[in-house]
C-alpha cells in the first residue's frame, strides 16, 4: 500500500504546470450533485456573511474562488467552495456540512484536490470520543471497516498521510484520504464512494434519534471548536495566502467555520 506524505505547496510547487480544468469540471459536478441530495432533505438559508465570496479573485484569469455558506433549522453551518486556479494546476473544492446539536450524527465533510493528481477525502467527524463511547463507534464506524480497508487495496489510490498531526488527529478510523491518478477509472471510483457515503449519511440523519434539550448547547459549543479548529489549523490554508494574501485568507477562513455569521445557530 503506497502512502503520499508531503505538504500541499511541495506537491504543487514540484509538479507540472498544466490546465487541470477537465478534471475541476468534474469535481464540481460531483460536488453539485451530492449537493442538490443535500439540500432535497435540508432547509437551508445562504447565511449574508458570504454573499460577496460568491467569486473573488481574478479567475478565469488567475487564481480565484468561491464560497458559500448556509444554515438552517437542522444544520449549523454547511459551506460550498473552491478556490485556486485550475489554469495552473491547483484547485481545492469543499462540501461540508455541520450538524446542529439536535442529533448526533457525525458531520459530513468532503473534499476534492487536483495539485494536478488528484486527491480526495470523506470522512464523518464524530461527535464525541470514539475512545469513550463505544455504542457511538460501533453505530457509524464499525460498519465501514469492510469497505474502507477494501478500497486500501485499490493499487491507483496512494493513501494521504498529512505532515500536520493536528490534521492526522482529526480523521476518523474510517476517513477515506487518497491521493490517485486522474483517469476515467479513478474518478468513477470517487464519484461512487462520495455518492454512497452521502446517501448512508442520509439515512443517519433520518433515523436519529434526538439529543436531550439540556444537552443540545454543550453539543453545539464542541462542534464549533472542532470546526474552527479544523478551518483554522488546515495546511491548505498557505495557498490562501500565496493567492491572495493573509487578510482575504483570514475571511476565507472565517467562512469556513462561520465566524462572521449572522444567522443564528440551530438550538
Amino acid at each position: 500500500m503506497a502512502e503520499t506524505l508531503q505538504h500541499v505547496e511541495d506537491m504543487v510547487d514540484n509538479a507540472p504546470q498544466i490546465d487541470v480544468h477537465d478534471t475541476f469540471h468534474q469535481f464540481q459536478e460531483i460536488l453539485a450533485e451530492l449537493k442538490a441530495k443535500i439540500d432535497a432533505r435540508f432547509e437551508l438559508q445562504r447565511d449574508p456573511s458570504t454573499l460577496d465570496l460568491e467569486q473573488y479573485g481574478s479567475y478565469p484569469d488567475g487564481p480565484g474562488g468561491s464560497l458559500a455558506a448556509y444554515s438552517g433549522p437542522e444544520v449549523d453551518w454547511m459551506v460550498h467552495s473552491w478556490l485556486g486556479n485550475p489554469a495552473a494546476s491547483f484547485a481545492n473544492l469543499h462540501l461540508t456540512v455541520w450538524l446542529g446539536p439536535q442529533i448526533r450524527v457525525p458531520h459530513l465533510g468532503i473534499a476534492l484536490l487536483v495539485w494536478p493528481e488528484g486527491w480526495f477525502y470523506i470522512d464523518g467527524v464524530p461527535r464525541t470520543n470514539l475512545m469513550v463511547d463505544g455504542d457511538y463507534y460501533d453505530r457509524y464506524y464499525a460498519g465501514l471497516d469492510e469497505a474502507w480497508l477494501a478500497h486500501r487495496a485499490d493499487p491507483e489510490f496512494e493513501y494521504f498521510v498529512s505532515r500536520a498531526g493536528f490534521i492526522r488527529a482529526s480523521l476518523s478510523p474510517t476517513a477515506y484520504c487518497y491521493s490517485f491518478p486522474r483517469n476515467e477509472r479513478t474518478i468513477g471510483v470517487v464519484r461512487g464512494i462520495l455518492t454512497d457515503y452521502v446517501d448512508r449519511w442520509l439515512r443517519w440523519v433520518d433515523e436519529a434519534e434526538p439529543v436531550p434539550a439540556a444537552d443540545r448547547a454543550a453539543q453545539a459549543e464542541l462542534d464549533l471548536a472542532i470546526r474552527r479548529n479544523i478551518a483554522e489549523r488546515d495546511p491548505a490554508n498557505v495557498m490562501g495566502v500565496r493567492y491572495f494574501g493573509q487578510e482575504t485568507t483570514d475571511r476565507l477562513v472565517r467562512g469556513l467555520w462561520g465566524g462572521d455569521r449572522t444567522l443564528d445557530r440551530p438550538l
